[in-house]
C-alpha cells in the first residue's frame, strides 16, 4: 500500500511536471531555436551621431527579444544606395528595410509630410503619434501605401521635440529679416518658408554644414542641438533659434518590404512592430538628456548665443501653412481626408491637454530664475 502511494505521488508530481512543461512549450513561439537566424537587411538614413544611435537601439532590442532566432543587419547610410532611393528600394525588395522619415520620399506625395512634418495644430510629436497609433493615422498612412502601389508595411517610432529655427549669420528679431535667406529643410516646411518669402534648399544632413560654409545657404535647420553640434554648426554659425512651426512634431518611420514582412513568422512579426515602440519610448528619454546637455555644451564651450525664435516669425509661419494646407487641399482629396482626421484628434485631444496642463514655465522659473 505504501508502495502503491508512492508511485502514485511520483505519477502526480511527475506528471504535473510533464503538463507544466508541455503547456509551456505550447506558449513558446512556434521558432527553431536551433535553426539558423533570419536576417534582414536594413539600411539606415544616418551616417553617425545620435540618429543612427537610435536605428542601433531599435536592431539591439529586436535581435534580442528574437532570442537569436531574428537578426537585422543595419547598415549605414548609402550603404546600397543613395537617401532618397531607400523607400524605392525596399519597395523593390532591394533591401529588406529601412529607417528614415517620411519627409525623405516626399516627393512621392505629399501626403507623405503629413505623418511626420505636417501642420501645427497646437500638438508635439508625442500626440501625432497618439493620432497615428489609435486616432486613425495608422489606417490612412496604410492607405496611402496602397494608392502608391508600394510593397510596403511601416511602423513609427521616437516622437521629435520641436525642431529649432535653426541657424544665422545674425540674431533673427523679426520675420522681415527672413524674406531672401538662402534655407536649408525638407518636406512641407519648404512650401511653407517658401511662402514667406525665403529662398529654400533641400540638403540631406552631412551636406548642411559645409553648404554653409561655403556660402550656398545663409541658415540652416536640421533636427536638434546634438545633431547639430556634431555637425559642427556651432563652427559656422554663433546664432541659434529654438523653437518653430516649421517642423514642430516629428517621428522617424521603420519600413519593411511587405512580401518578405508576410513571409515571416508571426513572432517574428510581432517583435519588429513592438520593439519599435519599445525603442520609441527611450529614444524620448535618451533625447532629454543628450539634448539639453548638448544646448548647455553649445552655449557654455563654443559660445553660441541661443535664442527663442520671436513670435512674428511663428506667427507668419502659421498663416503660411494655412495658404499651403488650402493650396494642397484643394489639389489633392487624400491630403485633405488625412488634414481632416488630424484636426478633428487634435481639436479633441488638445481641449483636453492644453487646459489639463499646468504652468510648466512658471514652476520652472520659480525655482530656476527668468528664462
Amino acid at each position: 500500500m505504501a508502495e502503491a502511494k508512492t508511485s502514485r505521488r511520483k505519477f502526480l508530481t511527475t506528471g504535473a511536471a510533464a503538463i507544466a512543461g508541455g503547456a509551456a512549450a505550447a506558449s513558446l513561439p512556434n521558432i527553431s531555436v536551433g535553426a539558423s537566424p533570419v536576417v534582414l537587411k536594413v539600411q539606415a538614413a544616418w551616417g553617425g551621431g545620435i540618429f543612427l544611435e537610435f536605428a542601433q537601439d531599435y536592431v539591439k532590442r529586436v535581435n534580442e527579444m528574437s532570442g537569436g532566432s531574428l537578426k537585422i543587419d543595419l547598415l549605414g547610410v548609402g550603404a546600397v544606395v543613395k537617401t532618397a532611393e531607400m523607400q524605392t528600394a525596399v519597395h523593390k525588395g532591394v533591401l529588406d528595410g529601412a529607417h528614415l522619415v517620411t519627409a525623405y520620399w516626399y516627393s512621392k506625395s505629399p501626403v507623405a509630410s503629413l505623418f511626420g512634418t505636417g501642420p501645427c495644430f497646437g500638438w508635439s510629436a508625442n500626440e501625432l503619434m497618439g493620432w497615428i497609433q489609435h486616432g486613425g493615422g495608422k489606417a490612412l498612412y496604410n492607405e496611402l501605401m496602397s494608392d502608391l502601389r508600394l510593397d510596403l508595411v511601416g511602423f513609427f517610432s521616437g516622437p521629435m521635440p520641436a525642431q529649432p529655427l535653426g541657424w544665422f549669420k545674425e540674431e533673427i528679431k523679426g520675420s522681415g529679416q527672413m524674406k531672401g535667406l538662402k534655407y536649408r529643410t525638407v518636406g512641407l516646411a519648404a512650401d511653407v518658408l517658401q511662402e514667406m518669402g525665403m529662398s529654400v534648399v533641400q540638403l540631406p544632413g552631412g551636406e548642411i554644414q559645409p553648404a554653409m560654409k561655403s556660402g550656398l545657404i545663409d541658415a540652416a535647420e536640421f533636427n536638434n542641438p546634438t545633431s547639430d553640434k556634431d555637425f559642427g554648426m556651432q563652427d559656422v554659425s554663433k546664432h541659434y533659434h529654438l523653437g518653430s512651426f516649421h517642423q514642430s512634431q516629428e517621428c522617424f518611420e521603420i519600413i519593411f518590404n511587405k512580401r518578405r514582412f508576410d513571409k515571416l513568422a508571426k513572432e517574428h512579426q510581432a517583435i519588429l512592430e513592438y520593439a519599435s515602440e519599445a525603442a520609441s519610448a527611450d529614444m524620448a528619454w535618451k533625447a532629454m538628456e543628450r539634448y539639453s546637455n548638448d544646448l548647455v555644451e553649445l552655449k557654455e564651450k563654443h559660445g553660441v548665443n541661443v535664442y527663442k525664435t520671436p513670435d512674428s516669425v511663428m506667427n507668419d509661419q502659421l498663416k503660411a501653412w494655412d495658404i499651403i494646407v488650402k493650396k494642397f487641399n484643394k489639389s489633392d482629396p487624400f491630403f485633405k481626408k488625412v488634414i481632416e482626421s488630424q484636426m478633428a484628434w487634435a481639436k479633441r485631444h488638445g481641449a483636453y491637454a492644453l487646459n489639463n496642463s499646468p504652468n510648466y514655465r512658471g514652476a520652472y522659473e520659480h525655482y530656476f530664475g527668468k528664462l
